[in-house]
C-alpha cells in the first residue's frame, strides 16, 4: 500500500460525527463484492468506501417485519453465538499501522495469537511468537494491543437488549446481503459496564447480525485499549459450519497525538482458521477398591 485510501478520511469525518448520523443522517456503506451465497464466509477486502449522505428526502420504508419482531429474533440468534463462540478455536492477528507526513506508511506492529482451552475447559490465548514492530511514533504496552481482541462480540444478546434504545434506520446491501440497518444507544451508562453504542446491520432473510459499527462507552466516556486512541470499530462476521455467524474482521482508524502533531493510525484485526475443540475427555472414574471386611473375634 503506498499511500492512505480515501475512505481513511471518511471515517475519520464519520467518527468525529456520528451523532449526527444517529440523529437521522443514512449510513451508507458500499463493500466490495464478497462471497453471494449469505451462507458462505463474508471476506470484505482490505478497505471499504464509507460514505455518508445527510437526510433522507423520503423515510425509509418500514421492513416487511415489524421492528420488534427482527429484533427479537436477531437477539435470540446472538444468545446461540455468544455460547457457541467458546467452543472454537481460531487464529487473532492484530496489525497496527503509522503513517508519516507523506501519507506513507511509515512502521506497523504485528502480533499473531492462538485460541486454546485449558484443561478446565477455559478458553484464552496464546502468542504463536513474539510482536514484531518497525513503529516510529506510536507507543504502547503489548497489553494494549491484547485488549483489542477482548471487545465483547455480542452486545446484543437477550438479557442486554433491554438497557438499549434499538431503532430501524433503513435497508442496504452489505457484501451483496440485503440487510436491515438499526441504531443502538444505551439507555443508562455507569462506571463498570460498558455497553454498545452504534449500528448493525442484520441479514433480511436469516435474520441475523452480519456487521456491527461503533463503540463501547461509560459514564466516562468510550473505552480505549490504553493509550491507543481506538474506539469506533467496524466489524465484520463470517458465518462458520453454516450455523454461526462470528467476528472475522474489524477495523479502526484514528490519530495518535504527538506535542505538535498527528499521526494518523490503523488497526486491524483478523480472526481465521475457526475449528470446533475436540470434545472434552472425561476422566475414567477411579476404581474404589474392594473393602475387605474386618475379621471377627470370638469370646
Amino acid at each position: 500500500m503506498n499511500r492512505i485510501p480515501e475512505n481513511f478520511v471518511n471515517l475519520q469525518t464519520l467518527r468525529r460525527i456520528l451523532p449526527v448520523i444517529f440523529a437521522g443522517s443514512f449510513l451508507a456503506v458500499h463493500g466490495a463484492t464478497a462471497q453471494e451465497n449469505p451462507a458462505g464466509p463474508q471476506a470484505p477486502p482490505p478497505e471499504h468506501k464509507i460514505e455518508r449522505v445527510v437526510g433522507r428526502p423520503q423515510p425509509e420504508a418500514p421492513p416487511s417485519l415489524p421492528p420488534t419482531q427482527i429484533i427479537s429474533a436477531f437477539t435470540k440468534k446472538e444468545d446461540l453465538y455468544q455460547a457457541e463462540r467458546p467452543l472454537y478455536s481460531y487464529r487473532r492477528t492484530v496489525r497496527i499501522q503509522e503513517f508519516g507526513p507523506d501519507g506513507k506508511p511509515a512502521g506497523e506492529y504485528n502480533a499473531t495469537y492462538q485460541a486454546v482451552r485449558s484443561s478446565g475447559g477455559q478458553l484464552y490465548e496464546k502468542a504463536l511468537a513474539a510482536p514484531e514492530s518497525s513503529l516510529q511514533y506510536v507507543q504502547f504496552e503489548p497489553d494494549d494491543a491484547h485488549y483489542l481482541g477482548s471487545v465483547p462480540a455480542f452486545p446484543l444478546t437477550t438479557d442486554q437488549l433491554a438497557k438499549y434504545d434499538v431503532k430501524f434506520l433503513s435497508s442496504e446491501k452489505v457484501d451483496e446481503i440485503d440487510c436491515y440497518i438499526f441504531e443502538v444507544h444505551p439507555k443508562t451508562l455507569d462506571r463498570k459496564h460498558p455497553l454498545f453504542d452504534g449500528i448493525v446491520w442484520v441479514d433480511q432473510k436469516y435474520l441475523e447480525v452480519v456487521k456491527t459499527y461503533g463503540k463501547w462507552v461509560t459514564d466516562l466516556g468510550p473505552m480505549r485499549p490504553g493509550t491507543l486512541p481506538f474506539n469506533m470499530f467496524e466489524t465484520y462476521r463470517e458465518n462458520v459450519d453454516g450455523k454461526y455467524w462470528f467476528p472475522n474482521y474489524s477495523r479502526s482508524e484514528d490519530v495518535y497525538k504527538l506535542s505538535g502533531r498527528e499521526v494518523p493510525v490503523r488497526v486491524t484485526i483478523k480472526w481465521s482458521d475457526f475449528k470446533p475443540f475436540p470434545p472434552a475427555e472425561v476422566p475414567p472414574p477411579t476404581a474404589t477398591p474392594a473393602t475387605v471386611p474386618a475379621p471377627v473375634s470370638k469370646p
